[in-house]
């Protein structure tokens, strides 16, 4: 359907709706805007029969301008193609055939639609220059131009981002924020015909680097892992490309995606350098220059970390340190904590290397090459072994058939734990030297000797290395050979608990010689029973007896035992008591209830038994105020009244109105008109369960 067929077919459609009412004179249009080049149709009815004419602007118009009879009521103004000249105001005039005359008016507006020509809708400035956006408007009538920028009107004042007389946008000093999209609205003055024309500005800035720091400074190691990065900033977007130092190698260096992140992984000393990262768009480049210090971790290396060397000998252990900046090299003696210098004397330093002339004990120990530096600290001991020193502060005393030594101190070690002593002895000088080796945690003593004999002694300490120097020789003369005396038992501090048994022991001589052991004997103490025997090492300081019998009295004796025999036994007696009868733990009031029913218990039979024996008691006068005289089981004490008005009491016949006092200690009251009975027992005869 063409265009004019739907103008046709709106006003049909007009017509209906008026057709058949009294409508008044009115003209039809699709339209009062009419843009030119459009069709103009107008239907002009005039609601009765009549004559119809039509004008513009106050002329009269004919066939040859478009007009035509549609029918006797109503008539038409066609247009085919509106110049801006049809613009006006058209009137419809009926002079009805009664004579009357009437007439209507429409204003119609003709428009050449807003045009924008060859508006350039994109620009590129360049940071903090004055940028001036045009925009080309033309149309007719007279056109209104505005300038929006997020649906807000720019305005004309004298702010940085104005719009110009001339329908231009001047933005002065650009900045990166005035980047976007601006739109020229065109406007026909005075009529809602509005066009629009969407601008994109660009705002241009040449590149721009930052690193974090210039200066980058690492440990080189395998666990390291240093990261450089370059914030870049410009307009294009900038392209990142780095110099580095060494050859790219994707496995130890990585980049992320835009590069401006470099990844340099297990830092080596080879990674050190400056490392420039350039950043380029259209506008300019700049670059940026980091520099990467890799400082190494000092490393000691020795040639030997342990030298056994013989008293007298000559050492030397060299040192090599690595490490960036290259460390200071210094040899320490842990022993003392002096450090070693080239000049100490016998044991000095040499091109870096340990050197001992003619070693002695006391050279003997732990000593540190150490390597310094800014980037850390590093040390590696070395250890120098060497015989012990001679001992001095040496005391020698005679033993029966031995000597024993005492040292006050130990010797110098040489560098390594003394594990034994080596004892000698001689009697003549002539004579070769006899030794024992002794470990060091034993007593130093040497054993088995001839009684009342003169010898010469002398020790020597023994380590890894081998044996160090003897002492001054001493002599000495050996005394005789005897048991050790009885031991003592301490029985003030005896202990018995249930069935065990013990009590300290001491010995006061061991008779010259180590003590070998004790023996133990003991049994129950009684006819029939037999020893019981166990052996104790020489350093035991009590005896200890489980699992005796309950009830028992037992004897003991021990014996101390050195190589030349034992000792007289000490005797000891000592009992075990009884088997303790398990009692059920009770809490306290427990105890109370059970003794307060006990109680309870006794005094009942205690009263029932005086009540019944005796006719007295608690239960007794409880039960005359209840039942009165007529007491259950009275009647083996009151057999009733008599018909000459007596009362008899056992067996006894007593006068009403007379008072009779009973061995039994009973009393019957008699008055005129009544009869009390009265039970006491106060004058009751005790017996022997009272």
């Amino acid at each position: 359907m063409t265009k004019q067929s739907a103008v046709i077919l709106k006003m049909a459609l007009m017509l209906l709706l008026l057709h058949g009412t009294d409508a008044k004179m009115d003209i039809i249009t699709a339209k009062q805007d009419i843009e030119v080049g459009e069709e103009i149709l107008m239907l002009c009815k005039a609601g009765g029969e009549g004559d119809i004419t039509w004008k513009k602007d106050g002329n009269e118009m004919g066939v040859e301008d478009g007009v035509s009879k549609s029918d006797e009521s109503s008539s038409k103004l066609v247009i085919k193609k509106a110049t801006m000249q049809d613009a006006g105001r058209y009137t419809c005039l009926c002079e009805f055939e009664n004579e009357d005359k009437d007439d209507v008016f429409t204003q119609l507006y003709v428009y050449e639609s807003p045009s924008f020509g060859s508006t350039n809708t994109y620009h590129e400035f360049l940071n903090g220059i004055d940028g001036l956006v045009p925009c080309l408007v033309t149309g007719q009538p007279a056109v209104d131009v505005h300038w929006l920028r997020n649906r807000e009107e720019i305005s004309s004042d004298g702010r940085r981002v104005r719009r110009l007389s001339d329908n231009s946008l001047l933005i002065e000093n650009v900045k990166r924020e005035d980047a976007g999209t601006y739109v020229c609205e065109a406007q026909i003055r005075g009529r809602s015909i509005k066009r629009q024309l969407s601008v994109s500005v660009v705002v241009n800035a040449p590149p721009s680097v930052h690193l974090r720091e210039e200066v980058k400074t690492v440990i080189a190691g395998p666990e390291t892992n240093v990261s450089l990065v370059c914030s870049v900033d410009g307009q294009p977007q900038p392209n990142i490309t780095w110099i580095m130092p060494a050859t790219f190698d994707s496995s130890h260096r990585q980049f992320n995606s835009d590069r401006s992140e470099l990844t340099i992984r297990s830092v080596t000393r080879a990674d050190y350098g400056e490392y420039i990262c350039t950043a380029t768009n259209k506008i300019a480049e700049s670059s940026a220059t980091v520099m990467l210090h890799v400082y190494e971790a000092p490393e000691v290396f020795v040639s030997a970390e342990q030298q056994s060397v013989s008293v007298g000998e000559r050492v030397s252990v060299s040192c090599n340190v690595s490490g960036h900046p290259q460390p200071e090299l210094h040899w320490l003696n842990k022993h003392n904590g002096r450090t070693l210098g080239s000049t100490s004397g016998l044991v000095r330093v040499v091109d870096g290397a340990l050197v001992i002339n003619e070693v002695v004990p006391s050279d003997g120990g732990i000593y540190s090459c150490m390597a310094v530096s800014t980037s850390g600290n590093a040390s590696r001991d070395v250890a120098i072994h060497t015989q012990p020193g001679p001992p001095h502060y040496l005391s020698v005393s005679p033993g029966l058939t031995s000597v024993l030594f005492s040292l006050k101190t130990l010797p110098i070690s040489g560098g390594t734990p003394i594990t034994s002593f080596v004892l000698q002895w001689r009697q003549i000088a002539a004579e070769q030297w006899k030794e024992i080796t002794v470990p060091a945690s034993d007593p130093l003593a040497i054993p088995s000797l001839t009684p009342y004999t003169l010898y010469t002694v002398r020790l020597a300490a023994l380590n890894a290395v081998g044996v160090g120097q003897f002492s001054d020789k001493n002599t000495v003369r050996t005394q005789g050979l005897r048991e050790p005396d009885s031991p003592v038992l301490l029985s003030n501090e005896m202990k018995v608990e249930g069935n065990s048994f013990s009590v300290p022991l001491k010995q006061t001589d061991d008779g010259g010689t180590p003590l070998l052991q004790f023996d133990v004997r003991y049994r129950q103490d009684k006819e029939g029973t037999e020893w019981k025997e166990m052996q104790l090492p020489s350093n035991a300081d009590s005896v200890s007896l489980q699992d005796l019998s309950y009830g028992s009295d037992y004897q003991l004796q021990v014996l101390s035992v050195n190589p030349n025999g034992s000792s007289i036994p000490a005797m000891f007696n000592f009992s075990i008591a009884d088997q303790p009868v398990k009692v059920s733990s009770m809490t306290k009031g427990h105890v109370v209830v059970i003794v307060m029913v006990i109680f309870l218990v006794v005094f009942l039979v205690v009263d029932a038994t005086c009540c019944y024996r005796n006719r007295c008691g608690l239960l007794m006068s409880i039960a005359v105020k209840v039942f009165g005289q007529k007491v259950p089981g009275l009647q083996m004490l009151v057999e009733g009244e008599g018909t000459n008005g007596e009362v008899k009491l056992k067996g006894i016949s007593t006068p009403r109105g007379s008072v009779q006092h009973s061995e039994a200690g009973v009393q019957t009251l008699t008055k005129d008109g009544g009869q009390l009975t009265e039970i006491t027992c106060d004058k009751a005869p005790l017996t022997k369960h009272e």
